[in-house]
C-alpha cells in the first residue's frame, strides 16, 4: 500500500483494514440497500467478486461485489458497465456502504 500519512482514510468497520481515501469520494449522495453510500473513484485493499447483471435504482448495470481483502466483509460494489448513456460516468467506480466503513485516524 502507498504511504497514506496525513490522508483522511476510511477502514473496514469489521477488521480496521484501510479501504479508501476521503479525497477519492466522487459523491456522498448514493443509496444502497441498507442506507447511504459513497461513490469513489477507487478503493484499496479490496477484492472483487464475479461480474453480474443487477437491476439498481438507476437501471440495469454490470457490477461486481466488493469485499475487504482481510476479513472478506461485503462493503459494496463496483460498476463494471452501465447500459444507459447517462450512467456511463459510474463505470470503473466503487460504491461503499457508509455503515460498513469507519474513519481511520482522523485528527
Amino acid at each position: 500500500m502507498a504511504d497514506s500519512t496525513g490522508q483522511r482514510l476510511y477502514s473496514c468497520f469489521k477488521c480496521g483494514n484501510q479501504v479508501c481515501c476521503h479525497d477519492d469520494i466522487v459523491s456522498k449522495n448514493f443509496q444502497a440497500s441498507h442506507g447511504r453510500a459513497f461513490l469513489l473513484s477507487h478503493a484499496m485493499n479490496i477484492v472483487e467478486g464475479p461480474k453480474e447483471n443487477r437491476n439498481l435504482i438507476t437501471g440495469l448495470h454490470v457490477v461486481s461485489d466488493i469485499y475487504c481483502v482481510d476479513c472478506l466483509e461485503n462493503l459494496g460494489w463496483k460498476y463494471d458497465r452501465a447500459y444507459e448513456e447517462s450512467e456511463k460516468y459510474k463505470e470503473g467506480k466503487v460504491v461503499l456502504e457508509k455503515f460498513k466503513i469507519v474513519k481511520h485516524n482522523w485528527q
